[in-house]
Order: structure tokens, then C-alpha cells, then sequence
């Protein structure tokens, strides 16, 4: 089995039954634009009428040479109709460069932004339901095949047009020698379109080659230093090289049956004019058939021809489409498919509009968060957190810990809402949280993972993601989060560019940037998974004085924007930190210890530390899981 074959047959077996028909969401695309839409049809059947006149033309043309041209017919006449026809075309090819880019790149923006609609919306840990290179390449090209197949409908309908009023011509001239020299094209078609099948094995091949390189493309990009590391680079070469070299096999075979399809339609028109050559010499005697008729003849059956070939291609690129379709809507993961194609704004002209800002009130405020009997399980090892409880309350600091694969950061994901919860319940201030995904965001919650991701632009734009700078104190965040003397050695301070993922950040600048990020949305619940494991011990315990030295001012509901809040006592945030190091474990209000997914201790650090053999181990820096115990979830019972 060749690697297209392989890799067709992996990517077959994802094609689902989407149960909309494919027309539909072709129909829905079209709808978006339809004023665009139409005037590009318009075009487009201007192009194939201007098309037409050469044809007679030349048929006069010839005619007139003979002797066999009706009266009033002349060259002046006949230049005549050649300007007009090219006028008409230069307004149509006009008209399609001015309707064609924009209405693909509009569709696609649509298409593109309901898939990342949908992604955003899902918890983390189910937000794509296949690797990163392969959702990319539903972005890239599933959307464009899409977009496309619409604007060739009117190609189909401009050649159709072409086909009817040309086959009407040439059977009103002489009906036989049309049916005998159209019949062979209309046979090649027939044979060729049996070859679609394999044009879309190729083609799902080709795609699924390319979502394989880009993926590993990624991953490597975002794994440098831990290949730099290992000395690995070789490796990784040899193997993007093995990659790049099936994608160019399988691109290679998908190229040549496509050309060699194209090649027999194409000349398929020349087998009609040779037809026309040998049966037109009698007919030409018998002045049934005039010079003129035969270059008639000559010149339509080319684009008669590329009809065939066209309407051959519309038919293999149709069931393309649904292909694309299918891809596309395994990545809205349980939405209606027909929300592929929703009708949404896109902003892709004039002001863009602003990123919503939720100014803080009484109502978010926090007085206590509850965790009752909290499970979730991985599906694909049965790992996970079993009966969880425990409670937040305002001001506290809390801090799991427990050694790897205790389940802590399962337990963190699970309380936001990134992983969907198998039992259990979340309360905010004793009313239940129905979807934490939407719930616990600013100005309830802020959260960082444990890898922080920042975006190549500048520290300022990372920070505010949108925030009216106006509106919030990007300095005291930056304060809080002991950055302050960081930006004295940035070359351009907050507005450094800081490069893909942050690049030009150390670790700890890192850490710290995303504590910056999270303090400036002036969140009731910060949650923490690790964060300070890059720092020093020292930019540790500053960080955490700072974010509990209390606020001077609580946001008074009911205000306006301009108003100055009223000064109040100290108020200092709700933290929940997943953590095994001593600052924070000293600083901690609450420990909870976790193993193997269950809560076996919680307390104050010196009375875990008297009692729990476990806490001990920690504290002494015991944070790995022990060779003789099975990494699994212990029963519930």
C-alpha cells in the first residue's frame, strides 16, 4: 500500500455524515453575499456571451473571403463586433477581479471565525478533537475549497450559458455534424468522471500529508529548547525530512492524475475538430457547409470541450467539498453543522469594534467558593480526581500540593471548567456555577497554567489582551507582580516586543508577566498552577507580600466610569495555587494535600507537618511518584 493509500484510508476514516446536505452550506456561503454574489454572476455570464461574438465573427469573416456572407455584412462590420466584444470582456474581467478576492476572502473569514468560535467556546482540554496541524489545515484549506466551490458555480453557470447558446448555433448551422462532433467529448467526460474517486483519495491524501507536516512544524517550534537539550537536532531534521518527503510523493501523484484528467479533456476538442476535418470535405462540395461554418465549429468545440472538462471537475470538486464540510464540522465538536455557516459579523473593513469591558461590582464579589464531591476521570488512562471538597473562603490563601500526578492540576482545570466534570458541584457565594467555562472568567477569576502564553507582540499588548488602558492600572499590576525593575532592562519597556510565545522573556519574566496579566483584569480569585517554580526565592516571597498587601479601593456598584471610588478598608484577593514550594506553603491560610486524586490531608503547615507523612516527604522536596506505587486512581469507597 503506497503512503497516499495510507494516509487517505486514516483521514477516510474521519469523514462523517454530517446529516445537512452539501448545497446547503454552499447556499449559506453564497447567502452572506449576495449582492457580491450576483454581480460576479453577472460577470461572469458577461464574459461568456462576449465570448460568443469571436466565434461568429470569424464564421463572416470566412465567410465573407468565399463569397458566402449575407448582405450588409463587411470588415468594417465585423472589427465592429470584435471592439464590442472586447470591451465586454475587459468590463467582465474587471468585474470578476473586483467581486471575486473579496467574496473569497469574506467566506472564509466566516467559515474560519465560526470554527474558532466554537474552539474558544469548548473546555480546554476538548477544544480540538485532532492535532493542532490538522485543525490548522481546516483553517487553510478545507475553508478555501469551500469559498472557491462557490465562485465556480458561477463559472459552471457561465459555461453552461456558453454550452446552450453555442449548441444552438452550431445545431441551427448543421444538426448532424454537432451531435457527431460533441458526442466524443460528452464520452471522455463520462470516462474521466469515473476518476473522482480517485482524485479525492489523492487530494484527502495530499491534505492529510500537509496538516501531518505542519503539526510537526509546531510542535517543533514550541519544543526548541527541549530538542536543544536532548541533541536531538539531528533527529528532528531527519525526521521533518521523512515527513516532507511523503508529503512530496503523495502531492506528486495528486499533481499528475490531476494534470494528466486535464490533458484528455483538453484535447478532447481537438478529436471533435479532426471529426469535423474528415467528415466536413463532402458536405463543403455540396456548399451545405461553408469555410466559415467549419472555423465556427473550430472555435466553439474548443470551449465546448473545456464545458466538459469543467463540468467534470465541478462533479470530483463537489464531493471534495464535502469532504471539507465533514472536516470542518468535527471541529464544532456537537454544535448544529449548519453553525459552520452562520451569519455573523466579521470586521473585516472599518472600525473594529471594542473588546467588551465588565466593569466590577458588588455582584462579583466573592465570599466563599464550594467544592462538593468533584470527580473527573482522563478517558484514555482513568486517572484523574475523585470526590474533591473543599471551600474558598474571601482573602484566604489556599494551596494544593502533592507530587506528580496527584491530580492537582486536573483539580484546578476541573473547578474552571477546561475539563468537564464527571460528578460534583461548584458553588460561587452558595449558588451553583452551571458552566464554569463561562463563569470563572474576569472580573470573578483569573487563571494561569503552568506554561504561560504570551503572544509575539508587545509586553503592554500582552498584558491588556484588549482592555482599555484607560480603564485599568497596567503599572500597579505590573507592581504586584515585581516586574517593575524588569522593564528598565527591556529595550522599549512595555511596548519590547517580546517574540512567539515570549521568546525574549526568561522563565521567571515569564511567570511573572502572566501574574500581571491576571492582576490587572483586578480579579476576585486568582488561580495560580505552579506559577512561581522559576523564581527565585526571594522575587517569590515579594510576589506574594505584594498581592497580599491589600487594595486601597473596593468598586462601588452602580457608578459611572468617571467616578472615584470611595476609599475602604483593605481588600485583598482569593488565591488557590497549586504549589509544592515553601513560600507558598508558608504563606498558605490552607493546605490541601493531594494523592492519587483524593484529599488524603488538609491544614495549616505546621499541623501537616506534625501529622502527615506525606506533607513531610514535600517539604523536604519528595515531589515524584515512588517506583513502587501504580499510577492509577484508587477505588472510591
Amino acid at each position: 500500500m503506497t503512503v497516499a493509500d495510507k494516509l487517505f484510508e486514516e483521514e477516510n476514516k474521519k469523514v462523517m455524515d454530517v446529516g445537512v446536505p452539501t448545497w446547503k452550506f454552499i447556499w449559506e456561503i453564497i447567502r452572506y453575499q449576495p449582492v457580491r454574489y450576483l454581480f460576479n454572476m453577472l460577470a461572469m455570464f458577461a464574459m461568456m456571451l462576449a465570448w460568443l461574438i469571436p466565434g461568429l465573427v470569424i464564421r463572416e469573416f470566412f465567410n465573407l473571403l468565399s463569397g458566402d456572407t449575407p448582405t450588409g455584412f463587411n470588415l468594417t462590420t465585423l472589427i465592429a463586433f470584435l471592439v464590442v466584444a472586447g470591451i465586454v470582456r475587459i468590463g467582465a474581467i474587471f468585474g470578476l477581479h473586483r467581486t471575486n478576492t473579496p467574496f473569497e476572502f469574506r467566506a472564509s473569514t466566516l467559515l474560519q471565525r465560526n470554527m474558532l468560535g466554537r474552539i474558544l467556546e469548548r473546555p480546554g482540554a476538548r477544544a480540538l478533537p485532532e492535532s493542532p496541524g490538522a485543525a490548522i489545515s481546516r483553517f487553510r484549506g478545507d475553508v478555501r475549497e469551500m469559498a472557491l466551490f462557490a465562485l465556480w458555480l458561477n463559472d459552471m453557470l457561465g459555461t453552461v450559458l456558453f454550452a446552450l447558446i453555442a449548441l444552438t448555433i452550431m445545431l441551427r448551422i448543421n444538426p448532424t455534424m454537432t451531435w457527431v462532433a460533441f458526442t466524443p467529448l460528452l464520452l471522455i467526460g463520462l470516462v474521466a468522471s469515473l476518476a473522482t474517486d480517485r482524485i479525492q483519495a489523492y487530494r484527502m491524501a495530499a491534505r492529510r500529508a500537509s496538516g501531518i507536516v505542519t503539526g510537526f512544524i509546531a510542535e517543533t517550534f514550541g519544543s526548541v529548547q527541549a530538542v536543544k537539550v536532548a541533541n536531538a537536532e539531528d533527529h528532528v531534521v531527519n525526521h521533518f525530512e521523512t515527513l516532507n518527503e511523503n508529503r512530496r510523493r503523495v502531492a506528486l501523484k495528486d499533481r499528475l492524475f490531476e494534470e494528466i484528467l486535464r490533458s484528455i479533456f483538453r484535447h478532447s476538442g481537438n478529436i471533435g475538430i479532426s471529426i469535423i476535418l474528415i467528415l466536413a470535405a463532402q458536405q463543403l462540395q455540396a456548399g451545405t457547409f461553408t469555410v466559415g461554418d467549419f472555423a465556427l465549429f473550430a472555435t466553439y468545440l474548443v470551449f465546448l470541450a473545456d464545458f466538459v472538462t469543467f463540468a467534470g471537475f465541478m462533479f470530483a470538486r463537489y464531493k471534495q467539498a464535502g469532504v471539507s464540510v465533514s472536516r470542518m464540522v468535527r471541529l464544532l465538536q456537537g454544535a448544529p453543522p449548519l453553525e459552520l455557516v452562520e451569519h455573523r459579523p466579521i470586521f473585516q473593513e472599518g472600525v473594529l469594534p471594542e473588546v467588551p469591558y465588565i466593569e466590577k461590582t458588588a455582584e462579583y464579589r466573592l465570599h466563599a467558593l464550594t467544592v462538593s464531591g468533584l470527580s473527573y476521570h482522563h478517558p484514555e488512562s482513568g486517572r484523574g480526581i475523585e470526590n474533591i471538597n473543599l471551600t474558598l473562603k474571601q482573602g484566604n490563601f489556599t494551596v494544593i500540593t502533592g507530587r506528580v500526578g496527584s491530580g492537582k492540576t486536573t483539580l484546578l482545570r476541573c473547578i474552571l471548567g477546561l475539563l468537564p466534570k464527571d460528578a460534583g458541584e461548584i458553588c460561587w457565594n452558595r449558588e451553583p456555577v452551571v458552566d464554569p467555562a463561562s463563569f470563572f472568567t474576569p472580573p470573578r477569576s483569573a487563571y494561569t497554567a503552568q506554561v504561560p502564553r504570551l503572544f509575539s507582540d508587545t509586553l503592554r499588548h500582552n498584558l491588556l489582551l484588549g482592555l482599555p488602558e484607560n480603564k485599568v492600572d497596567i503599572l500597579k499590576a505590573v507592581h504586584h507582580a515585581v516586574l517593575e525593575e524588569d522593564l528598565t532592562e527591556l529595550e522599549n519597556g512595555l511596548e519590547t516586543m517580546i517574540g512567539p510565545k515570549g521568546v525574549k522573556l526568561s522563565g521567571g519574566q515569564l511567570q511573572r508577566s502572566a501574574t500581571a496579566r491576571m492582576v490587572v483584569r483586578d480579579p476576585e480569585l486568582l488561580i495560580f498552577d505552579d506559577l512561581s517554580s522559576a523564581l527565585d526565592v526571594e522575587t517569590e516571597r515579594t510576589l506574594w507580600n505584594r498581592l497580599f498587601a491589600g487594595r486601597d479601593v473596593v468598586p462601588q456598584p452602580g457608578r459611572g466610569e468617571n467616578h472615584t471610588p470611595t476609599p475602604q478598608r483593605p481588600y485583598t484577593p482569593t488565591c488557590l495555587v497549586v504549589s509544592h514550594r515553601r513560600a507558598a506553603l508558608r504563606r498558605a491560610d490552607h493546605i490541601i494535600i493531594l494523592k492519587e486524586g483524593r484529599i488524603i490531608a488538609e491544614g495549616r503547615l505546621e499541623d501537616l507537618l506534625a501529622g502527615s507523612e506525606e506533607m513531610r516527604r514535600l517539604w523536604e522536596g519528595d515531589t515524584g511518584q515512588p517506583a513502587n506505587e501504580v499510577p492509577q486512581l484508587a477505588p472510591a469507597g
